[in-house]
């Protein structure tokens, strides 16, 4: 799965840390996520496009 949040991430100006802390996850699941190694749920998926001001589709499938 091809995705955008480290993209998004730093055009908010978040390190991972923030915004792991703002969704409730650990920084390395963030890096996982950012590096494919991970498979967020689709709960989590909508907490990541929510903080990141985007939707689903632009963030993981765009």
């Amino acid at each position: 799965m091809s995705n955008r949040v480290q993209q998004y991430r730093k055009e908010k100006s978040l390190t991972q840390l923030a915004l792991a802390q703002a969704i409730g996850v650990s920084r390395q699941t963030i890096n996982l996520i950012e590096n494919d190694k991970y498979n967020p749920s689709l709960d989590l998926i909508v907490k990541l496009a929510k903080a990141l001001g985007t939707d689903l589709n632009s963030l993981f499938w765009g």
